[in-house]
């Protein structure tokens, strides 16, 4: 007989930062109500966030290659307050019909390849109401400059195994940004050389 715990996804990652990641979004998102969460992975900051932020409908998507992962830590928390992953290739797949306070993303710009990132911002530029805020976590380069060595090998990896991959720079996701109507309200420091930005749809 087999044990869900065994066959549950699980990102090394995603367990190191969940804490950190949840200090920087609990203030951000108390007066939301729905959030919408792209690129959700293994599901493990899907249960984590939503168990601590009880308050939030977290909704879930990511390519439907990742949703049985997904869907096995959503039903091993039993939440009541998460759904189900939504199909959301953002290049391919038609965005959700949602009504959501804020969207967050963690570790996707770098794995996504630039058409992609354009279509990420243009879409929640879309799916966000006045005042809705999209949180991104991850690493970012500044003004073309890595903000670490291991940042830089990080990079030279993500571009081996695919050319269109790698770490964004914030100047350019400024731009995107400004073209989607949303301005960087903050940029937080946090552990292993990553960031968390903070947009707000104006």
């Amino acid at each position: 007989m087999s044990n869900d715990c065994e066959m549950k996804p699980f990102s090394e990652s995603c367990e190191q930062n969940k804490a950190p990641i949840l200090a920087v979004i609990a203030p951000l998102f108390r007066d939301c109500r729905s959030v919408l969460e792209i690129g959700s992975g293994t599901g493990q900051h899907a249960v984590h966030f939503a168990a601590h932020l009880p308050h939030l409908l977290w909704h879930t998507s990511d390519m439907a290659e990742n949703h049985p992962g997904i869907n096995l830590w959503l039903a091993e928390a039993a939440l009541p307050n998460t759904r189900p992953p939504l199909a959301l290739d953002v290049l391919r797949d038609p965005w959700p019909d949602l009504a959501v306070d804020a969207v967050f993303s963690a570790n996707t710009t770098h794995i996504m390849g630039w058409l992609a990132v354009e279509a990420l911002f243009a879409g929640i530029g879309k799916l966000l109401h006045q005042n809705g805020l999209f949180v991104l976590y991850g690493p970012f380069n500044y003004a073309g400059q890595y903000t670490s060595e291991s940042n830089a090998r990080f990079d030279q990896w993500l571009k081996m195994r695919d050319p269109y991959s790698g770490i964004r720079d914030v100047d350019d996701l400024k731009r995107l940004a400004v073209a989607a109507g949303m301005t960087l309200l903050h940029d937080v420091e946090m552990p292993v050389n990553n960031r968390t930005l903070v947009w707000w749809k104006g």
